[in-house]
């Protein structure tokens, strides 16, 4: 087991609720929720005298196609504060209100969020955009807002107005489910966690040497055997296609989009195992329960690896709605440059012909991809000739450089979990860096977004999960979505302190950094 709090830590926790539980609860409830939201919006301007207090009779109106997220609002809302809060058409009580139309000046994914005494209002242009100002409306309110059961309140909104709309488009994370598998369940937790920081895609890295985690019909043994296993022995485990498609529906439903990937030519010794025939030499390797990299590969020059890929995209491309399937590509040692080349101009058109845009590691970069393909930049010395070279052509970057972005590196020396090949990342090392600069001849222009990846060797639980993401993922959602004039490590670890008293009433087992004056 490994240790949580600290001796001070624990003093600093009972303090917290033992003056949560003596002060009045005006006194409680702070007037600095809005200077404290975490990504940091565009505009936001306080105003305490116009702080709204929800009550039994306060009702949320939805019209139109607001529904769906007022919906989602009172399912979060009713449990902590035991209040009905229907959803209407019209009101003439206060409300939450939630519109949408022509909103100005916010685009696609942004939002306008007005609270006075009288109601609080959101209005956006699109369901993305209310979705996105119901989740800073969740930190304009008390922490113990976030309880699955009936609390005390009072339920005070902190006053204000914002206006808020992201850097960029792309802002994702990625789950190796690979190397250890994680259940549905486990998944649905992580993305309700990424929903809160507006990060809106979800890469699920679903195969790998140690197991092949998504059902393929037409090659069952992939499944049932390649994903028998995982790093350490474990028994592993696999998605059927109905419960992808299930967690495909959840994401959606909190606006946030699937892009599955399937590595490729290396990191596939699970596949490998699974069927002979995939092998250049028609004999299937024992299944692999190690971390090492770079020593599998489909074979380049049989027929059969394309009908194998042809059957897997296919098959995964009508489970997956989005736009984008993620190919891998990366660490492929055991494939000879040539080769490469090779494999990834067949795949790159299979991916295509089943209507789908690729996603892969930056390796692609070398055999000139079609504009369409995002490369996603994973290296630590901020150079790679291909890839800017991709970028000056036209692709569109993904930045997830592994000394800043990877959440499964170790915070230092003591963490019990992670690894350290890309350095220690503590919480300051997540946050300072800018997507635009990162990568040498890579400008702002260039880039798709951000993506924090969470690779598994290390990781095992739930909790493992979380503490691994929490603290360092809200900062790189906050690089995804604040403008560049909000980046302030002094300002951004005060609003980061003011979350964790939130994450204890979701259960959240996060790192406590020492870097941060947590509350």
């Amino acid at each position: 087991m490994r240790p949580r709090l600290s001796l001070a830590g624990l003093l600093g926790a009972a303090l917290l609720a033992l003056t949560t539980a003596t002060l009045p609860a005006d006194a409680v409830q702070t007037t600095s929720r809005v200077a404290e939201v975490i990504p940091a919006p565009v505009e936001a301007r306080a105003d305490p005298a116009a702080d709204f207090r929800i009550t039994a009779a306060t009702v949320i109106r939805a019209d139109g196609g607001a529904r769906e997220v007022a919906e989602y609002l009172a399912g979060l809302l009713r449990p902590s504060t035991g209040y009905p809060l229907p959803v209407v058409t019209q009101a003439k009580t206060p409300a939450i209100s939630l519109s949408l139309g022509p909103t100005e000046g916010v685009g696609d994914q942004g939002y306008r969020l007005d609270v006075t005494r009288s109601g609080t209002t959101i209005r956006a242009n699109t369901g993305d955009g209310l979705f996105a100002g119901a989740q800073t409306l969740r930190q304009l309110l008390p922490p113990t807002i976030e309880a699955k059961e009936h609390q005390t309140g009072p339920w005070v909104v902190s006053g204000g107005h914002i206006v808020d709309y992201p850097r960029f488009s792309y802002r994702g994370a990625m789950l190796d489910v690979a190397r250890h598998f994680f259940t549905v369940d486990q998944v649905k937790r992580y993305i309700d966690q990424l929903a809160q920081y507006k990060i809106n895609r979800l890469h699920l890295h679903l195969t790998d040497d140690q197991g092949w985690r998504i059902e393929i019909r037409k090659w069952p043994r992939l499944a049932t055997y390649g994903g028998s296993t995982e790093v350490g022995g474990g028994r592993g485990g696999y998605y059927t296609q109905e419960q992808y498609k299930d967690l495909v529906r959840y994401a959606a439903s909190r606006h946030i989009t699937v892009i599955p990937e399937i590595d490729m030519p290396g990191h596939t010794n699970a596949a490998l195992a699974s069927y002979a025939e995939l092998n250049c030499d028609g004999v299937a390797p024992p299944l692999y329960t190690g971390t090492e990299v770079g020593f599998s590969s489909l074979c380049v020059s049989k027929d059969v690896t394309y009908r194998f890929l042809d059957d897997v995209i296919g098959e995964l491309a009508a489970l997956t709605p989005g736009r984008y399937l993620h190919i891998g590509g990366d660490e492929a040692q055991a494939t000879q440059p040539a080769d490469y080349e090779k494999f990834m101009h067949e795949v790159l058109p299979l991916v295509a012909r089943h209507g789908k845009d690729a996603q892969a590691w930056h390796e692609v970069a070398k055999v000139n991809p079609p504009l369409s393909t995002v490369p996603q930049f994973w290296d630590t010395d901020g150079q790679d000739a291909a890839t800017a070279a991709a970028a000056a052509a036209g692709n569109r970057i993904l930045m997830s450089p592994a000394n800043k972005a990877y959440l499964d590196m170790q915070y230092n020396p003591d963490t019990p979990l992670g690894q350290n090949w890309a350095g220690y990342v503590e919480v300051a090392d997540a946050y300072d860096w800018d997507p635009a600069t990162v990568l040498q001849g890579v400008g702002e222009e260039s880039v798709a977004g951000v993506e924090a990846p969470l690779w598994s060797e290390t990781l095992r639980t739930g909790d493992d999960i979380e503490f691994m993401a929490f603290p360092r993922l809200p900062g790189v959602a906050e690089l995804g979505w604040s403008p560049r004039a909000t980046h302030n490590w002094t300002a951004y670890r005060q609003r980061l302190a003011a979350q964790a008293p939130r994450w204890n009433v979701e259960g959240v087992d996060f790192y406590r950094s020492p870097q941060v004056p947590w509350r």
